[in-house]
């Protein structure tokens, strides 16, 4: 049989569906299912992606070659059957409904998948990996490097929660595994959860809340619910959690360990919830390090590729960095379920013998702006079907505007391009402000984002820049990496301020993009990768002496990341942003007709 040529990857069926298309070995599509169902973290069977991936390689499904699917569903299956046989009675409440599931089309997804897509070749090949060979292959394949030591930790997989391996050439091969139920991502999650965060998609809010806490519990942590073992892996204390049996992460032990039961989701944070998050963030940030180092003792290698869900904690990240363990690492940008879609296509096409790699000297990702884009034609029919108000401009004209409005201290909406791939807006589904203004985190949080007062925002900056402003000397394209603001730029807390109350506080001069610890996730631009922003932030800093921007994704709590002219013309007509460039396009919120413009999004629990 052929080498596939054209190769389709998904994930599906647990959170954050995606599709990825692989052409002749090249990364041509990927997008997660929530952009287009518009159903945060959106775990069904991704048909609008796939969709959306065929139409832009201007393929029908019967020219696909190969489908890979980014678990082995057998396997999966085998282990919930001996983890409930294991617990049994404790299961019965959760079994039947997951049973059901299961056998309603989990388990035979060859015929699911042809289901979806009946105009398959019946010569097409329908594949599938282990769910962490799909981390590992996004990990590796895109990467800069030639050969790698390759760290992937999650939730879970079929039973692998955390791997170490290596890559090299066109091969990736796991060498060491942590399985089921001792899993790095299910604590985090559940320390998620117990501070009133929604689980699977709250986690980054928890790591946020951290630097507002002391880490009272890290000692509570390490001696009632972790064995930690010098090279990083650890045995769970399972009397301590309630996942195994029941519908709840935690159980009434846990609770006692930590003051008191579950926040819930709109009750108020309290100083003992920070200080959880912090013991929790401290604990995990421990771990991480043991695994890294334990990663470079077992391949000998001098960089590091990460994926899997808690390789987007950017904080344990920068500390990896900074701990000078590897020379260089590379962290996919879409580490959880929906890079496994990429990363099962590449598997499949490395599998093929003849199929060889050369690794780019940046990577692969094109700077992760592999979904949709739309033409300004395209644009100006949705603006017209709301009757907007708009006017168009030339590109300079266009981004000199742009400038003069960050520099008024507006909140701009910027929709231009492909949209990114994975859980960060990049500059191209972005919300963009004046890092210098003090008002602007809570002007974003409250007025824009409708979000938690606390969440920080990122800073975007030039590539060659980076180290005038941060202390960080790499790169850091996918927002992956956290790292101290220059010590130069910091500005003295006041005596005796704790929690919440420290946001009242500037910390720098850039008081938008610094966390209450000096800390910033870091994005920089190179103008290979996104030319259009390199542009602006250039012009800002021409303009103002500063080369330092707010971008916070383009949506509002609760709802995916915009995809469309239209998804993000209703989002900006439903919060108090100031302008919206889209495209060539200026559109000013109060110039808009006076009409009720409802969002298209399925409304999601937080």
């Amino acid at each position: 049989m052929p080498a596939p040529r054209n190769v389709l990857g998904i994930s599906a069926f647990y959170h954050d569906a995606a599709a990825a298309l692989v052409c002749d070995g090249k990364i041509t599509f990927a997008a997660q299912e929530e952009r287009f169902t518009r159903k945060k973290n959106d775990a069904d069977f991704p048909a609008q992606a796939i969709q959306s991936c065929l139409r832009y390689a201007n393929l029908t499904p019967a020219q696909l070659d190969a489908v890979v699917f980014y678990d082995k569903p057998v396997l999966k299956f085998t282990r919930l059957l001996e983890t409930y046989l294991a617990v049994a009675p404790g299961g019965w409440r959760t079994f039947p409904p997951v049973l059901s599931n299961w056998l309603g089309g989990k388990l035979d997804l060859r015929k699911t998948i042809r289901g979806e897509l009946p105009e398959l070749r019946s010569d097409c090949q329908i594949l599938f990996t282990e769910h962490h060979q799909s981390h590992a292959a996004s990990a590796f394949y895109p990467s800069p490097f030639d050969e790698a030591a390759i760290l992937t930790i999650d939730g879970v997989g079929e039973w692998a929660t955390t791997t170490i391996g290596h890559g090299r050439g066109r091969e990736t091969k796991i060498l060491k595994e942590l399985r089921f139920p001792h899993s790095l991502g299910l604590v985090y999650s559940a320390f998620t959860g117990y501070c009133g965060f929604r689980i699977n998609s709250g986690e980054y809010k928890l790591m946020g809340l951290a630097p507002y806490g002391e880490p009272k519990y890290a000692d509570v942590i390490r001696r009632e619910l972790l064995d930690i073992k010098p090279d990083g892996s650890f045995w769970l204390n399972l009397d301590c959690f309630n996942f195994l049996r029941g519908t709840t992460m935690t159980n009434e032990r846990f609770h006692k360990l930590f003051g008191g039961p579950p926040r819930g989701p709109e009750e108020k944070i309290e100083q003992r919830h920070m200080d959880v998050a912090r013991s929790i963030q401290l604990v995990t940030e421990e771990i991480m390090l043991r695994l890294a180092r334990h990663a470079r003792e077992v391949t000998g290698l001098k960089n590091l590729c990460l994926a899997g869900g808690v390789a987007l904690n950017c904080v344990a990240n920068g500390l990896i960095l900074r701990e000078k363990i590897f020379e260089r690492i590379w962290i996919q940008p879409a580490a959880g379920d929906a890079g496994g879609a990429l990363g099962a296509a590449l598997a499949a096409w490395y599998a093929q013998k003849e199929n060889p790699r050369v690794a780019v000297p940046t990577d692969s990702m094109q700077a992760s702006l592999l979904g949709p884009g739309f033409s300004d034609d395209e644009i100006e029919t949705v603006l017209r079907s709301h009757n907007a108000v708009f006017q168009k401009l030339e590109k300079a004209a266009l981004l000199d505007f742009t400038v003069g409005l960050l520099n008024a201290e507006k909140v701009v909406g910027w929709f231009q391009g492909r949209m990114e791939f994975g859980p960060r807006a990049l500059g191209n589904r972005s919300i963009l402000g004046d890092a210098r203004s003090p008002k602007m985190q809570s002007v974003m949080n409250l007025k824009v984002k409708f979000r938690e007062s606390f969440r920080p925002f990122a800073p975007i900056v030039r590539r060659e820049r980076v180290a005038d402003y941060f202390e960080l000397d790499v790169e850091s394209p996918y927002m992956l990496l956290v790292a101290p603001v220059k010590k130069e730029l910091r500005k003295p807390l006041p005596a005796n301020v704790t929690g919440l109350d420290l946001l009242k506080a500037e910390r720098s001069t850039l008081p938008a993009i610094t966390h209450v610890d000096y800390s910033a996730r870091i994005q920089t631009v190179e103008r290979e990768g996104n030319p259009l922003l390199h542009d602006l932030l250039l012009r800002f800093e021409r303009a103002t002496g500063c080369g330092v921007l707010v971008n916070t994704s383009f949506n509002v709590r609760g709802e995916p990341i915009v995809c469309t002219p239209d998804d993000a013309y209703r989002c900006f007509m439903n919060t108090e942003m100031d302008y919206l460039i889209m495209g060539g396009f200026v559109i000013e919120r109060t110039a808009q007709p006076r009409q009720k413009i409802q969002r298209r999004i399925v409304p999601q629990a937080d």
